[in-house]
């Protein structure tokens, strides 16, 4: 059983069958969160993705950024990404229209930010999280 759906913004319906989420600026003891730790914590979520689930591509959706101080410190302006960090695995019915609908599913691992720790599901999920593009990205496998 998944553990949600969202309708993409394609028409396609995905099952979310794993997810891991993790706190985006855990363990940071100082400094602040600036456009260069930024770019390590977005490298760092896709590289995760990538070495826990090699067993499909991975797709990175850009987390927002936003910028709620103008003052800049030592390493620039302070920039804010979403507080939570998620790594899912997606499934859906065969890219492929000529393989076996019995015997072929496709399998997306995707990363990405959002601002509150939920499953992602139709009512909730993201557009950006919705927009993916299923048929260029995911990958056949046969069952």
């Amino acid at each position: 059983m998944p553990l949600s759906r969202i309708a993409l913004s394609s028409g396609r319906s995905i099952e979310l069958t794993e997810l891991r989420m993790s706190t985006t600026y855990g363990g940071m003891l100082e400094g602040y969160p600036c456009r260069r730790v930024n770019d390590m914590k977005v490298s760092g979520l896709l590289r995760r993705a990538e070495d826990g689930f090699s067993f499909a591509p991975v797709h990175l959706v850009p987390p927002s950024r936003e910028y709620p101080d103008q003052t800049a410190g030592a390493f620039g302006p302070v920039e804010v990404l979403p507080s939570v960090a998620c790594v899912g695995v997606f499934g859906s019915a065969a890219v492929d229209p000529e393989l076996d609908a019995v015997l072929h599913r496709s399998t997306l691992v995707v990363a990405w930010f959002q601002a509150a720790p939920h499953v992602p599901s139709d009512e909730n999920a993201d557009l950006a999280l919705r927009g993916i593009r299923w048929e260029e990205l995911a990958k056949d496998y046969e069952l």
